[in-house]
C-alpha cells in the first residue's frame, strides 16, 4: 500500500511540476511584473515604519516590553506581503486563465487532473510570494530590524501564511463570475491589513471590535511573524499555527473540489 501511495505522490508531483514549468516559461520574460510586486511592501515600510515611526517613537507592548515602531510594523508588512503575493496569483491570475485565456481547457486534454492544476498553481504562487518575502527580509536586515536568531524562522512562517491563503485564492477564482467581484476581495484584504494588528496592538481597539480581529486570518499570521521577528516566542504561537494549518487544509480541500466542478462544467 505504501508503494502505491509513494507512486501516486510521485505522479502528482511530476504532473504539478509540468504546470509549474508551463507558468515559468510563460512568465520568464515578464519577471519585472513579479518583482515589482515587492515594491508595494517596501513603500509601506518607508511610509509607515519610518515615516509614521519617526513621530511615534517607541511602542510599549501589552507584555510591558518596548520596541521601536518600525520594528513593530515591519513584521506585519512582511506577513501581508506573504498573503498578497499568493492571493493575487491564485485568485486573479487563475481567474484570468480560467475565464479569459482558457488555459485549462488545453491542459485537461493532457494527463493532468484538477488536483494537479491546483497544486501546480500553488507551487507557482509560492515562488511569487517567496520573491516578495525574500526581498522584504533582505531590506529588514539592512535596516537592522532582525535582532534575534528567532527572526530566521520568520521566513518559513511567511511561507506557511502563503500556503494558508493559497486555498482561499483558488476558491475565490472559481466562485467569482466577473472582474468586479474582486473588488470585494480587495476590500476585505485591505480591512485585514488596516485592522489586523498591523499598525497598533489589538488591545488598543474598542472591546467590541477585538473579537472580529481575532478571527481574521491575517491577524494570526502577523502575530506569528511579529513574535519571531522580535524574538518573543510564546505558547500563543501554537494557536496561530493551528489556525493557519486548519485554514490551509480546509482551503485546499474546498479549492480542489470547486476547481474540479468548474473545469468539468
Amino acid at each position: 500500500m505504501s508503494v502505491i501511495a509513494y507512486s501516486a505522490a510521485r505522479a502528482t508531483l511530476r504532473s504539478s511540476g509540468a504546470l509549474l514549468n508551463r507558468n515559468w516559461i510563460a512568465m520568464r520574460r515578464a519577471w519585472v511584473l513579479i518583482v515589482s510586486g515587492a515594491v508595494e511592501s517596501l513603500l509601506f515600510l518607508f511610509a509607515f515604519g519610518f515615516g509614521v515611526g519617526s513621530l511615534v517613537g517607541d511602542l510599549t507592548l501589552p507584555d510591558g516590553s518596548t520596541v521601536s515602531y518600525t520594528a513593530y510594523v515591519a513584521p506585519a508588512i512582511l506577513a501581508n506581503a506573504a498573503m498578497m503575493g499568493v492571493l493575487a496569483e491564485t485568485s486573479i491570475n487563475v481567474f484570468a486563465k480560467f475565464k479569459w485565456m482558457k488555459v485549462y481547457d488545453g491542459i485537461l486534454n493532457t494527463p493532468l487532473r484538477p488536483w494537479d492544476v491546483a497544486l501546480g498553481e500553488v507551487w507557482w504562487a509560492l515562488i511569487r510570494g517567496g520573491t516578495y518575502i525574500g526581498a522584504f527580509v533582505v531590506i529588514m536586515g539592512l535596516f537592522g530590524l532582525l535582532d534575534s536568531w528567532w527572526s530566521l524562522l520568520a521566513v518559513p512562517a511567511c511561507v506557511f501564511i502563503a500556503l494558508a491563503f493559497a486555498g482561499i485564492g483558488l476558491t475565490l477564482a472559481t466562485l467569482f463570475r466577473e472582474w468586479t467581484d474582486f473588488d470585494w476581495m480587495n476590500a476585505v484584504v485591505f480591512a485585514m491589513f488596516l485592522f489586523g494588528g498591523t499598525f497598533t496592538p489589538v488591545e488598543a481597539y474598542p472591546a467590541f471590535v477585538q473579537p472580529v480581529v481575532y478571527v481574521m486570518p491575517l491577524y494570526h499570521g502577523i502575530e506569528l511573524v511579529r513574535g519571531l521577528s522580535l524574538g518573543q516566542p510564546s505558547p500563543w504561537m501554537l494557536l496561530h499555527i493551528a489556525y493557519l494549518l486548519a485554514l490551509c487544509v480546509v482551503g485546499m480541500w474546498v479549492a480542489q473540489k470547486r476547481l474540479s466542478k468548474a473545469l468539468y462544467k
